[in-house]
């Protein structure tokens, strides 16, 4: 005679259960963020805009003075 496998066994119950309870566990991890205030947010992305725009100033400065150095340098030094 066969005998019916239980449920647990079963792959696909046992991957639908383990979503469920990630996101059961997933949803109460949430409610222990501290979401910052409105301020806080446009204050912490100033600060980063600021700071990308000046490494991307002082990158292209550098890679300025490199090709000057490397480009325009080495060619005057084999004339």
């Amino acid at each position: 005679m066969d005998q019916v496998q239980p449920a647990a066994s079963n792959p696909l119950v046992s991957a639908i259960r383990a979503t469920r309870d990630f996101l059961v566990a997933a949803r109460f991890e949430m409610t222990k963020v501290s979401w910052p205030t409105r301020d806080e947010l446009m204050k912490a992305t100033r600060m980063i805009v600021v700071a990308s725009m000046v490494l991307g100033l002082v990158i292209g400065l550098v890679d300025w003075v490199l090709q000057l150095i490397f480009v325009s340098g080495i060619a005057a030094l084999a004339r």
